[in-house]
């Protein structure tokens, strides 16, 4: 369907979850595409429409930047795709909405995702069986290797591997302060993520899992379309708990052939491009739902693998012959 030149603004678009929306927002006809990046050297002009400098989400003249930016363009929809703009976005929500949709999960879980301590919390009060044993302190029958890992902050960074008593001398002034201590779960070949669409009551209408191997950077660097026992089962439960709304991606590992949960991103996910490759698109779910009242059902998932890889883009100068 054609959608009259609604107009969508990216931000964070020179990053790899920016770039896979506004690649996978290219698929759909009459959409005008805005990229927004503090980076003027970007790959976000090479799939927007229209490219601006961002100010640093953090200056005192952001919002004033960006509420103009909406008013300019007459945007219909502005879509998070790194986390220091989804939380403050989600801090000055109330602002933005007078202005123009915002694709915003629900706000209690996006703060609850910025504290994993209060996240696990929240999980032990519902007594949930996918929760991971967290400990703000070295339990006594814990075994060595294990990991610590920050309380705040996203795609597995500054996690430690403890695996020895010199490494856990060096980082104990961290545990129960900025670090928490985890059990490793599983192993890294039974490492999946699962996003999911739900609709604003939290039911669920559409998900698809992969297996993944993660990069230095934390994100997804080759996937594998699966399908879990199980997984709908969790995501159901889970969103009983946490009630997300719209795209929402899960992290899971396997222990004993026992789902665990990672994490949960309360936005559209870093493999978004390659989901949508394979019939997936969130962001298209996004813009059907919140935009033209179409609710999004189940695709037919194509089966395959993906390998992502570091790609040139071309810009010659205007004067070449």
């Amino acid at each position: 369907m054609k959608y009259n030149k609604k107009t969508i603004l990216v931000s964070g678009a020179s990053g790899i979850v920016g770039y896979g929306v506004l690649k996978s927002l290219q698929q759909i006809e009459g959409l005008k595409l805005i990229g927004t990046s503090i980076y003027e050297t970007s790959p976000a002009n090479y799939f927007s429409d229209i490219f601006e400098i961002a100010p640093n989400t953090n200056s005192n003249n952001y919002f004033d930047w960006l509420l103009n930016i909406i008013d300019k363009y007459q945007v219909d929809m502005i879509i998070p795709t790194i986390e220091i703009d989804m939380i403050a976005w989600n801090k000055n929500h109330e602002l933005l909405e007078k202005r123009t949709n915002v694709l915003l999960n629900n706000k209690t879980l996006i703060e609850l995702c910025e504290d994993k301590w209060l996240f696990y919390k929240e999980l032990e009060k519902n007594n949930s069986k996918y929760a991971i044993p967290t400990y703000l302190s070295v339990p006594e029958d814990i075994k060595i290797p294990f990991l610590i890992k920050p309380k705040r902050g996203f795609a597995s960074q500054g996690i430690i591997i403890i695996k020895d008593e010199q490494t856990l001398e060096q980082n104990l002034d961290k545990i129960g302060t900025t670090h928490m201590v985890q059990p490793i779960i599983g192993s890294i070949d039974e490492e999946y993520t699962v996003s999911a669409f739900f609709d604003k009551e939290s039911k669920l209408l559409a998900f698809m899992s992969l297996k993944r191997k993660l990069s230095k950077e934390g994100y997804t660097e080759i996937a594998q379309t699966i399908e879990i026992d199980g997984i709908k089962t969790a995501l159901i439960e889970l969103a009983e708990i946490f009630k997300p709304v719209g795209p929402t991606n899960f992290q899971f590992r396997k222990d004993n052939n026992y789902l665990k949960l990672l994490e949960i991103n309360p936005r559209i996910s870093s493999a978004t491009s390659i989901r949508a490759a394979f019939n997936y698109n969130e962001s298209k779910m996004s813009i059907d739902y919140f935009l033209n009242n179409i609710i999004p059902t189940q695709p037919i998932i194509k089966k395959g693998k993906s390998i992502r890889y570091t790609e040139d883009i071309i810009i010659y100068d205007s004067n070449n012959i």
